[in-house]
């Protein structure tokens, strides 16, 4: 009888730590796979990437610690292995790229992470009001442009996008379409420095001419309808695969830039073998006015990788019940 209740108590332990070890499973789906993240040099889509990396964590994957580079090279990472996941697509900005690099062969894009990003061309509010200046095309007027101009030449100076985001190659094509490149200079380098002298001006009471797009806390700083304006262009014109998209929004207002959804894309052949994750990337979702807040206390000097990390940790904290909602639906993906 002994002998029995020893091969009984045995079976148990044997019984017991299997199911411990299916739960453990069931929790941990990315147990022992690597991933690893990348984005673009905007140091302020950190917070969004460092979000995804939490909840990867949390179902056990071994993350690594993020690669930087720019979004042509990046779709083109993902798409050949080297790279797992970019929480920041812009959809539909980034069309060439995805396009590119494979589309749909090759990358996994499913959902929205965060809605509604505007981008456009502004001025400071008091000159446009001083002298009427409602579209950009306005400033063929070599008059008008010269209001603009911060160095000298005559010509009005755009704060503009750094080469490789995308937003670049809409700003250079409607200088053309528009025909501004006679008045109009697309000043590009360091946007972060750029956009500081930008606001700079603006503050001393100069005229200024930039491009930012939101979330971004640049309009956090100057205010469109307070410190600064939108632009409107005569029409619509975009290059490349989004020609022929309208740029207007649902009031009649056409700031020549469609409204973008972020989005995460990631290695498609990474997002088949791991439907946690896959479900992850679909499902997440994270407010506008949350990045721009965000974005806003890296301005005023949280700005290093450990504090953008607690920046993350906080929101998770703040909205645990949505976090593990998250959790949740991709266990649920992997069984």
């Amino acid at each position: 009888m002994l002998f029995k209740n020893k091969k009984l108590t045995a079976a148990l332990a044997v019984g017991t730590l299997t199911m411990t070890s299916h739960a453990f499973a069931a929790d941990m789906p990315g147990k022992g796979v690597e991933v690893q993240p990348i984005k673009s040099s905007i140091a302020e889509e950190t917070f969004q990437t460092v979000l995804v990396m939490r909840a990867l964590e949390s179902l056990g994957y071994d993350v690594k610690p993020i690669k930087e580079v720019e979004y042509a090279t990046g779709h083109v990472a993902l798409s050949n292995g080297d790279a797992t996941f970019m929480a920041d697509h812009w959809d539909p900005m980034h069309t060439d790229f995805y396009a590119n690099a494979g589309g749909d062969e090759k990358l996994f894009r499913q959902g929205v992470y965060s809605g509604g990003a505007l981008q456009g061309y502004l001025i400071d509010k008091a000159t446009a009001d001083k002298y009427g200046i409602k579209n950009i095309q306005q400033l063929k007027d070599p008059k008008l442009a010269k209001l603009f101009d911060s160095n000298g030449d005559g010509k009005a100076d755009l704060s503009g996008c750094n080469p490789g985001w995308g937003c670049e190659k809409v700003i250079e094509h409607q200088l053309d379409e528009f025909g501004l490149r006679d008045t109009v200079t697309h000043n590009q380098g360091s946007y972060s420095a750029i956009i500081a002298d930008t606001i700079t001006r603006q503050k001393s009471g100069k005229p200024v001419l930039y491009y930012t797009w939101t979330p971004y806390w640049v309009s956090g700083v100057m205010v469109p309808g307070k410190d600064v304006t939108w632009l409107q262009v005569p029409y619509s014109s975009l290059p490349g695969g989004m020609a022929g998209m309208s740029t207007e929004l649902p009031d009649g207002s056409n700031y020549g830039f469609q409204v973008n959804n972020q989005r995460i894309v990631a290695n498609l052949k990474f997002a088949q073998e791991n439907p946690a994750a896959a479900t992850l990337f679909a499902i997440m979702k994270l407010p506008a006015n949350d990045i721009s807040a965000q974005n806003r206390r890296m301005r005023d000097g949280e700005k290093s990788a450990r504090e953008i990390e607690r920046h993350a940790d906080g929101w998770i904290s703040a909205h645990q019940a949505t976090f593990n909602g998250w959790l949740e639906q991709a266990r649920k993906a992997a069984k």
